[in-house]
């Protein structure tokens, strides 16, 4: 029975164990805007194998936009310490070429090294880019922590964020969408017609969207979630194909009041 036990509670340890710390996380995600602000990877705790791709194209971390200083705006960052993982948005209106960055980072179980990180990054010509236009509007939205007794659970978050993309493919499928939300979609806001209503609703596409690829990030905290994912159809050039994108997501109480979309064009001719 005291062998039974031990076993027990030494299992529990793990499970704990395996668990990120918030704390450091977010220490994670603040050396990472650093990084990026100054151009120096030094600044981020990188484990010896780190992987990093931009736009879902694999590269040497030395010769991507990380290793370049660029002037950032405004930043919100989300923490999954269930995944040990950190989730960035960056919006760099005013830097001398603009950007709007999505990056998500995974890192080891003590929650030190960083192992992996992806970007999506958008600037002049990709979908609806307008760097100006979306800081302005993320500066107007709150994303404060939930208290405690109202927050969603991961699997809730998880399914508002799924539903919305699910819909794509089936317009006929629920979504579980707040009065009001609003949806950044690069630098325009649906919000913006009638703040206080649904304005995240959308028509049937020409064909529907199977969107694959799907990676998430879920803070309860915030109730918050991104997923990166191929976004298809979008770009003309590849119409069996998928394009960089991710949708980062603020759901409360089961329903979605924000939404950021950003989309790569990888030929500058997106759009039908």
């Amino acid at each position: 029975m005291i062998i039974s036990t031990f076993l027990v509670c030494a299992g529990l340890a793990a499970q704990v164990a395996a668990a990120c710390d918030r704390a450091k996380l977010q220490n994670a995600a603040t050396a990472y805007v650093q990084a990026q602000a100054n151009g120096k990877l030094t600044l981020l705790g990188l484990a010896d194998n780190t992987s990093y791709a931009e736009n879902d194209n694999p590269m040497n971390i030395t010769k991507g936009l990380l290793s370049q200083p660029i002037t950032i705006d405004f930043n919100r960052s989300i923490y999954d310490t269930t995944q040990c993982a950190t989730f960035t948005e960056l919006t760099a209106a005013t830097s001398k070429h603009p950007y709007v960055i999505h990056t998500r980072m995974l890192l080891d179980d003590a929650g030190s090294k960083v192992t992996k990180i992806e970007s999506v990054i958008t600037d002049s010509g990709d979908w609806a880019f307008n760097a100006t236009g979306h800081l302005y509007w993320t500066r107007q939205e709150k994303w404060e922590p939930i208290p405690e007794n109202q927050r969603d659970t991961r699997a809730v978050i998880q399914a508002a964020a799924d539903a919305y993309l699910n819909q794509w493919g089936n317009s006929t499928l629920p979504v579980p969408l707040n009065t009001p939300c609003a949806r950044l979609e690069g630098g325009a806001y649906t919000g913006q017609s009638n703040p206080s209503a649904n304005t995240c609703r959308m028509g049937a596409f020409p064909q529907p969207l199977a969107v694959a690829n799907r990676r998430y990030v879920i803070d309860e905290e915030l109730g918050a979630v991104d997923v990166f994912n191929g976004f298809p159809w979008l770009e003309a050039t590849k119409p069996n194909g998928s394009v960089p994108s991710t949708n980062f997501i603020r759901v409360e109480r089961g329903l979605i009041r924000y939404i950021h979309e950003v989309t790569v064009c990888e030929t500058r001719n997106c759009g039908r």
